[in-house]
This record gives C-alpha cells, sequence and structure tokens, in this order.
C-alpha cells in the first residue's frame, strides 16, 4: 500500500506542479508548442533526458539487458549516447530554421505532399510511442495494487495513467511538460543511483551470481539480433520530433547546442544505473516470467519502503514524461501540419488551442487501442521507433545536410521507409529479422537512387529552411 501512496502522492504533485507553470506561462498556441522560445537552459536538459527515457527504457529495453547481461545492454543502450552526438551538429541547424515540427522542415525542401505524409507517419509512429509508455504505466499500477492484496484490472489502470497524462499535457503543452519533465529527471537519476548499493549488498549477501549465459558479450544473441535493437533508437533519435522541438523551443542557437552537451551526460548516467539496476535483478531472479517488469519486482520485492517506493516513482517519472511528451508532439502535428495549413488557415490562437488539446484527448484514447493490439511494450517499442526511423529519419537529416537530395529522393525515402515498416510488421518479420534493419536501409537507397535519376544540374539550397527568420 505504501508504494500506491507515494505514487499517487508523485502523480498529484507533478499534475499540479505542471497546470500551475501553466496557468502562469501559458498565453498563446505559441506557449503551448515551443514554450515561446523561452524555455531556460536547464529547464531544457532535463526535458531533453527526460523525453528519451521513457518507459520503453525500463520495460522492453530493460528486458533485453535482463535476458542477455550486461554487455548485451551497453550494447544497446549505446545507441542514444551516438545519436546525441551527432543532434550535436542538428541542434543549431534546427534552432536557425525556426521550424517547429518535422513536417515543416519537409516542406521547406521537398514540397507540400512531403509534409502531409510525414505529418501522418509521425503521428502514427508516435501514437505507437505514446502506447508502450501507457502500457508500461498500467503493468506499474497492476503489479503495485497485486502486492498491495488489491485487486485492480489492467483496463482500470490503463485507464487512471492515460487519464492523468492527457491531463498534463492538455493543461499547458510544452511548457507544463517541460518544467514537470526537468523535476522528473531529478527523480529518475537520484532514485535508481540510491537503489544500486542496496542491491548489490542484497545479492552480494545470499551469493547471488549471474548465469554464465548472461556475463558474454552476446548474451547468446545473434549479431542481426542486437543490430535490430540497436538501429530503431538511433534512427529514432536523429530525427526525433521531440528533440527538435525542444531545440526550438531554446533562446538561440547556442543554448540548443549546450542543452544537448548536457543531456549527453545525464543520458550516459541514466544508462549506467539502468544496467546496474537490471543486472543486479538479475543475480536475483534466474528467471521471470514478464522480463520488461524485473525492475518493478525488484524494487517491491527487495528494496525497501523508502528506496522502493522512490524507485517506482523515477521509473513512473520516466514513463510519464516521455509520455506527454510524445502525445503534445504527435498532436501538434495535427493541429500545425494538418488543421492550420489545409483546413482552416486563418484560425485564431484561441481555435488553435481548442483543436490541440482535443486532438491530445482523441489520440490518448487511439494509443489505448494499439496497447490491446501488440503484445509487448518491446514489440511496440520497436514497431513505433522503426516507423519514425525508417520513414522519417533519413529523409530529414538529408534535408537538413544535403544541398543536392532533391523533392523527389525526399518523398520517395519517406514513402518506401513508412511502407516497409507496415509491410515488414504485417508479415511477421520474417527470419527473426527486426523491421528497422530491412526499412532503415530501403528509405536510404530509395533517396539516393530517386535523387540520382531526378537530379539537375543546380543544386537544392538549404536557405529555403531559414527564409522565414
Amino acid at each position: 500500500m505504501g508504494y500506491l501512496i507515494a505514487i499517487a502522492i508523485y502523480l498529484v504533485a507533478l499534475m499540479v506542479y505542471g497546470l500551475v507553470i501553466a496557468h502562469r506561462k501559458v498565453k498563446t498556441a505559441d506557449d503551448m508548442v515551443t514554450g515561446g522560445h523561452r524555455i531556460p537552459f536547464i529547464i531544457l536538459v532535463g526535458s531533453l533526458l527526460a523525453t528519451w527515457c521513457g518507459g520503453g527504457g525500463i520495460t522492453g529495453s530493460a528486458g533485453v539487458v535482463y535476458s542477455g547481461g550486461p554487455w548485451v545492454g551497453a550494447i544497446t543502450f549505446a545507441a542514444p549516447p551516438i545519436g546525441i552526438i551527432l543532434l550535436y551538429f542538428i541542434a543549431g541547424k534546427v534552432r536557425k530554421s525556426n521550424k517547429v515540427t518535422v513536417p515543416e522542415i519537409m516542406e521547406a525542401r521537398y514540397g507540400k505532399a512531403a509534409s502531409i505524409i510525414s505529418a501522418l507517419c509521425v503521428m502514427l509512429a508516435y501514437v505507437g510511442v505514446l502506447a508502450t509508455q501507457l502500457k508500461a504505466a498500467a503493468d506499474i499500477l497492476v503489479l503495485l495494487c497485486s502486492s498491495s492484496g488489491i485487486t485492480m484490472s489492467y483496463g482500470m489502470a490503463l485507464t487512471i495513467c492515460t487519464v492523468i497524462i492527457a491531463i498534463i499535457t492538455v493543461g499547458g503543452g510544452l511548457v507544463s511538460v517541460a518544467y514537470s519533465d526537468a523535476v522528473s529527471a531529478l527523480i529518475m537519476i537520484g532514485g535508481f543511483f540510491l537503489a544500486i548499493p542496496f542491491l548489490m549488498s542484497v545479492a552480494a549477501s545470499q551469493g547471488a551470481v549471474l548465469p554464465p549465459e548472461k556475463t558474454t558479450l552476446t548474451g547468446g544473441m545473434s549479431g542481426v539480433e542486437l543490430l535490430g535493437y540497436f538501429l530503431p533508437s538511433l534512427a529514432l533519435m536523429l530525427g526525433d520530433q521531440n528533440m527538435l522541438q525542444r531545440f526550438a523551443s531554446a533562446k538561440n542557437s547556442d543554448e540548443a547546442k549546450k542543452s544537448n552537451i548536457g543531456m549527453f551526460i545525464g543520458e550516459i548516467l541514466v544508462i549506467i544505473a539502468i544496467i546496474a539496476v537490471v543486472t543486479q535483478a538479475a543475480k536475483l531472479y534466474p528467471s521471470l516470467d514478464t522480463p520488461s517488469n524485473v525492475i518493478f519486482q525488484v524494487a517491491v520485492d527487495y528494496l525497501p519502503l523508502a528506496f522502493g517506493a522512490l524507485v517506482m516513482c523515477a521509473c513512473m517519472a520516466f514513463i510519464v514524461t516521455t509520455a506527454d511528451s510524445y502525445l503534445l508532439s504527435s498532436a501538434t502535428n495535427l493541429t500545425n501540419d494538418i488543421y492550420v495549413k489545409y483546413i482552416h488557415k486563418d484560425a485564431t490562437d484561441k481555435q488553435k488551442m481548442l483543436v490541440l488539446r482535443g486532438t491530445i484527448v482523441v489520440f490518448s484514447f487511439v494509443a489505448v487501442a494499439l496497447t490491446l493490439y501488440f503484445p509487448t511494450v518491446l514489440a511496440l517499442q520497436m514497431t513505433a521507433y522503426t516507423m519514425y526511423g525508417a520513414a522519417i529519419t533519413p529523409a530529414i537529416l538529408f534535408a537538413l545536410f544535403s544541398k543536392r537530395v532533391t523533392p523527389a529522393g525526399g518523398m520517395a525515402g519517406i514513402v518506401v521507409g513508412g511502407l516497409a515498416t507496415i509491410v515488414w510488421t504485417l508479415m511477421g518479420t520474417p527470419g527473426g529479422v527486426q523491421c528497422a534493419i530491412v526499412a532503415v536501409p530501403a528509405s536510404v537507397i530509395a533517396i539516393l537512387v530517386v535523387t540520382a535519376l531526378t537530379r539537375s544540374n543546380t543544386e537544392h539550397s538549404l536557405e529555403a529552411l531559414y527564409k522565414d527568420n
């Protein structure tokens, strides 16, 4: 019962904090989407970190670490730091362009058709990522209720988590999300690092050791399997609209770049913490029916209430901060890139905010429906990441850095990447090959081939990205 009370207090405090900040700072639709381009540096760093570190990391990815061991964890978790390093060179360009969403960048380089299709791909991918967070949050509530002798259905837990996340996001958009993210980032890092020495002591006192198969470099996995877990995260990180939206909220290009450095340091700490906690759990649990719940399980079973409650709050912080970010980002796409551009070009600020908030509610229900289709968090996580990483990331990187890529080439990359993800997933990932291994290269090849076939003697200037500044 103590865990439930701690989680309830945390969630209520998070909602109140976010709504108070929003009441003070949100006056326009631009404030909802970008924070008025005035998010302070330290808040921006915390928001970037909390946005990326989500339920997928402490459930699906944690399950991979549990199954394969710490070296497998180091390999699969290496993707985000590598992506963050590369993002350093992207951050300044995004802030300079003053573009808020991926479809805006796509339209500037590839045209309106690319903008519409990329908006649909982003919304589909992000609602999928949102669904992973809702599924993970519901798992926490069900587990805590069960350990407290309380019966709660999965559907009820899912409903409660969805309502809370929607309220936080509807309340103040990026402002409430960013400030609550910064607080949650501290809880995430602090909670996990406080738990590590205690779990190490428990494992040592019981003489628990890692099974031999989990001490190898690959944990019994093939190179293709490891690449299948590594590539989706890297591809998503490099073109993640949430990251781009945070960079756009910075005061200037230099602030955007510095915030990326802060995020890198924080991400390394989070990776170390997750791998360390799961490694100790793997010693204590030779086998688990649900590996994705390993962190939740070890916190409830082996940590004192104070430490366990802090870890569970940290887990919920991972989930809530990522969920509200992806929910806001997908709603921004529908509002800015579909509604304002093609349905109601003269929409007032009040109408934009109404559509944005209404879309947040609708997408929350769509995400709930997705949780019922995919059996595990990991399956949903990999599919959502790949949809974005294949359809969006190659095209946006070419848009930002290549003068020669043609509109037809960019369009081809978006279409081929998206279709390859859908087809390969519906086929059931033939041969056990993860979708990203097929879809991402297919997108890149499509861009290069179509660009070569449609290229003229003139270069496609990058100035289109910056002409409105």
